[in-house]
């Protein structure tokens, strides 16, 4: 997150970070194979196929999911000029669709409904909603917020409970505790990883779209103003000057929030394979509410 600020690895600071990440991470290595005598989670965990993939849905689902929460707010506020209780009413839809979504999966899985197509249809409407985010502009109206927003939660919605579905049907009962930590570890982690990752490319790419829109600012874009003059009329040419830095700024922007909307359409759409590599689980669920394969 400091690494746009600092300059990345030309900063003390960053090395400082990274040599504490690299050592934690070989730590924790350390804590997850069969070199201590009390791993930090039981080995078996991860000897189930679906327990392991429904680990990268996780990571697929917080990286989309938080990162695309973390980006909207100040680009509807910033950009659009949305106040904070206008920004809350563009995004509600996106909960409500998860509620709706959360709980027709629940009602379908008890109709013994393949939980796997369920995860598939999620992502691939989490993918529909950032192709049409990949598409907004500074002219459009909050409904394209709206309506994205609220097939983005339906998506997600649909993903949780089927998620947990496959991850535990498959899972001793005497796993499940651990499973479930570590379960909302991968999320949590998928989480913190999209937010920083997309706002670091967030920084690079608005730095890189304001270089290509400043490019082709010169005397051939309007005939009304010279831009190469403007510093005869001095103040009046340094407030026009910053009018349209600012407008620039506004578009580099926008464009920086779309490159980001690609990528997660695309992790969505990368996450939607991995279904196929689920072990079928059937069945109604029984009275004490687990999926029988």
């Amino acid at each position: 997150d400091r690494g746009n600020h600092l300059d990345w690895f030309d900063s003390i600071e960053i090395w400082i970070y990274a040599a504490a990440m690299a050592s934690a991470v070989w730590v924790g290595a350390i804590h997850f194979t069969t070199t201590t005598k009390q791993t930090l989670f039981n080995h078996a965990l991860f000897a189930n196929r679906n327990f392991v993939i429904a680990l990268f849905f996780m990571i697929a689902l917080g990286l989309v999911m938080f990162a695309t929460m973390a980006l909207l707010p100040p680009m509807l506020q910033r950009l659009f000029g949305y106040s904070v209780v206008d920004t809350g009413w563009a995004l509600m839809p996106r909960g409500v669709g998860t509620l709706i979504s959360m709980q027709l999966s629940s009602i379908l899985l008890r109709l013994g409904f393949d939980p796997r197509k369920l995860v598939m249809t999620g992502f691939l409407l989490a993918m529909l909603s950032f192709w049409q985010m990949a598409g907004w502009s500074l002219e459009m109206s909050s409904s394209y917020v709206v309506t994205s927003g609220f097939i983005q939660g339906i998506g997600m919605g649909l993903c949780f409970i089927p998620l947990n579905a496959v991850a535990f049907a498959t899972l001793p009962p005497a796993l499940r505790t651990e499973g479930s930590s570590l379960l909302n570890l991968f999320r949590s982690l998928g989480a913190s990883v999209g937010i920083s990752v997309t706002t670091a490319l967030l920084a690079r790419n608005l730095q890189q779209s304001h270089s290509d829109l400043s490019a082709h600012v010169t005397a051939s874009v309007t005939d009304l103003v010279d831009f190469s003059s403007l510093d005869r009329f001095q103040q009046l040419g340094t407030t026009a000057l910053s009018i349209v830095d600012a407008q620039v700024n506004r578009q580099a922007a926008m464009i920086a929030y779309i490159d980001n909307f690609h990528l997660m359409m695309l992790v969505s759409l990368a996450a939607v394979p991995l279904a196929l590599l689920l072990r079928q689980v059937g069945g109604k669920p029984s009275a004490d509410g687990d999926i029988p394969h």
